[in-house]
C-alpha cells in the first residue's frame, strides 16, 4: 500500500526536529536557519539571470550558512591559536570563549545545503520551490548526526515519490540494522574499553601496548563510524529512502586513493564536485594537481574538527596520495603477495594518521607515536585478558574478507532460509554477549 508522500513527509519533519529538540531545543533553530537560508538562496539564483548576481547570492548563502559551524566549531579554536601567535611576539590579549555545546550534525547538515546549493548555482539540479520537501531532505532523521551527506538529486526524488512497502527492502534495511548495531556495540564500544585507558593514560604504558591501542582504535572508528552509517540506511531502507552506502571495506584498500573511494564515501564524493574539481582537478598540471589534492586533504581534515591534530591528519592523507600519484600506484593493482603487502602498507598508513585524529593535541600523538618507535616491548600481559573480548572484531574482518573475496559465502544474503536465520540469531546473541550499551554517543557525533 503506498504512502501518501505529503502526510508521510510532514510526519518525518516533526520526527527529525523533534529528536533535534529532544537534545537540545535552542538549536533547532541553527538547524531552521541553515534550511532557509540556502532553501531562498537558491530560489533567488534561479530567478536571477546575471551571472554576477548569481555569483554574489551563491557566495552570501554559502557564507550565512556556514556562519553557525565556523562560530560553533571553529571561534575558540582560531581565538586560541591567535592568542598563541600574539603571545609569541610577547603580546598578552585575552579574548572570551565560547562554552556553549556544538549543535548535533552541524557539519553533516550544513555540508549537505551547500552542496545542494552549489548544485542550483552550477545548474546541475533546479531549485527545489517545495518548503516541506526541502525542510525533510536537510533534517532527515538518520542521517543527520552523522550522515552520509547525501546529494539533492538522489534524495529529493525520493523524498517526492510515492513509498511503497516492498518485502525484500525492508528485509535489506532489517540486516543492514543489525549488522550495523552489531559492529557498533559489540566491535567498537567493546575495543574502546581497552583503547581508551591506554590512550587516555599512553605514559603509563609501554610501546607494544600503544601499538596495540592504536590498531585496535583503527577497527574501533571503522565500526563505530560505519555501524552508524549501516544502522542509518537500515532504517532509510525501512521507510522506503535508499541511502547511500557510505563503507565499501576500505581495509582492504590497495592504496589510500582506494581507501578513500571506500571510507566516509559520501564526504569524499563531497569533496571531489565540491573542493577538488572546482580548484581544477587533474585537468592542469601535474605540479598544481598535486596541490589540488594537498589542499582537498587538507580542507577535509579542517572539516573533522578545530585542532591542528585533525589537520595534520588531513595533510598527511593528501600527502600520501600526492606520493601515490608521483609514482604511479594510485590506479595500479596487484594480485597474490603483491596485493596483500599493499593492503598491509595501506592498511598502516592509515592506523599512523589515526594516531593524529584520536590524540587531543600534537604532542600526546607525539609522545604515543615515540613510545612505539623508541620504547617496544614485546609484553602483551595486558591485553591477554581482553582476547576472548575481541573475538566481535574477528567476525568483523572475517565477513568484510568473505563479502569482498568470496560473496556467495555471505550468510546474510544466503538463499537458504535457514542459514540466513542463524546468522541473524548469532548477530543477535554476540551484540547481547559483548555489546557494551552505555559507551555514549557516536564517535563522529562530535564533528
Amino acid at each position: 500500500m503506498a504512502l501518501y508522500p505529503k502526510i508521510g513527509n510532514y510526519l518525518l519533519i516533526a520526527i527529525s526536529y523533534g529528536l533535534y529538540i529532544k537534545w537540545e531545543p535552542v538549536y533547532a533553530l541553527v538547524l531552521f536557519g541553515v534550511t532557509a537560508i540556502t532553501y531562498l538562496a537558491a530560489l533567488k539564483i534561479e530567478r536571477d539571470q546575471a551571472y554576477g548576481k548569481k555569483k554574489y547570492i551563491v557566495f552570501s548563502g554559502i557564507t550565512l550558512a556556514t556562519l553557525p559551524l565556523i562560530v560553533f566549531k571553529y571561534y575558540n579554536f582560531l581565538t586560541h591559536s591567535f592568542e598563541s601567535l600574539l603571545g609569541e611576539a610577547g603580546i598578552t590579549l585575552g579574548m572570551p570563549g565560547l562554552n556553549w555545546a556544538m549543535p548535533l550534525g552541524i557539519s553533516f547538515f550544513t555540508l549537505q545545503a551547500i552542496g545542494y546549493l552549489a548544485d542550483v548555482y552550477f545548474g546541475r539540479i533546479k531549485a527545489e520551490r517545495n518548503w516541506w520537501d526541502y525542510m525533510l531532505f536537510v533534517s532527515f532523521f538518520p542521517q543527520i548526526a552523522s550522515g552520509p551527506i547525501s546529494k539533492a538529486a538522489d534524495l529529493l526524488p525520493q523524498i517526492k515519490a510515492e513509498r511503497v512497502f516492498r518485502y525484500e527492502q525492508f528485509a535489506s534495511g532489517c540486516r543492514w540494522l543489525l549488522w550495523g548495531m552489531f559492529l557498533k556495540v559489540a566491535v567498537a564500544d567493546r575495543i574502546n574499553t581497552i583503547v581508551g585507558p591506554v590512550y587516555n593514560l599512553y605514559e603509563n604504558y609501554d610501546g607494544m601496548s600503544c601499538l596495540i591501542a592504536s590498531i585496535l582504535y583503527t577497527f574501533q572508528i571503522y565500526a563505530d563510524f560505519a555501524g552508524y552509517s549501516f544502522m542509518a540506511m537500515g532504517v532509510g531502507k525501512i521507510m522506503g529512502f535508499d541511502l547511500i552506502n557510505n563503507f565499501n571495506r576500505p581495509y582492504l584498500s590497495q592504496s589510500i586513493t582506494e581507501f578513500w573511494r571506500r571510507w566516509h564515501i559520501s564526504l569524499s564524493t563531497w569533496l571531489k564536485d565540491y573542493i577538488y574539481i572546482p580548484l581544477g582537478g587533474n585537468r592542469c598540471s601535474k605540479i598544481r594537481n598535486y596541490w589540488n589534492i594537498f589542499i582537498t586533504f587538507l580542507v577535509s581534515g579542517i572539516w573533522h574538527g578545530a585542532n591542528w591534530t585533525f589537520i595534520v591528519w588531513g595533510m598527511l592523507h593528501g600527502l600520501f596520495q600526492v606520493i601515490e600519484k608521483a609514482l604511479g600506484l594510485q590506479k595500479s593493482r596487484s594480485t597474490g603477495i603483491v596485493k596483500a603487502f599493499r593492503i598491509c602498507i595501506t592498511f598502516f598508513l592509515v592506523n599512523f594518521a589515526w594516531i593524529f585524529f584520536r590524540m587531543p593535541t600534537l604532542h600526546d600523538a607525539l609522545g604515543v607515536i615515540e613510545k612505539i618507535c623508541f620504547q617496544p616491548s614485546f609484553d602483551f600481559h595486558i591485553f591477554m585478558e581482553y582476547k576472548t573480548l575481541l573475538f566481535p572484531l574477528y567476525i568483523m574482518i572475517v565477513a568484510d574478507i568473505v563479502n569482498e573475496y568470496m560473496p556467495r559465502f555471505d550468510l546474510f544474503h544466503n538463499r537458504y532460509i535457514v542459514i540466513r536465520w542463524s546468522a541473524y540469531m548469532l548477530v543477535l546473541i554476540l551484540i547481547l554477549l559483548f555489546g557494551v550499551f552505555d559507551a555514549g554517543q557516536f564517535i563522529y557525533v562530535n564533528f
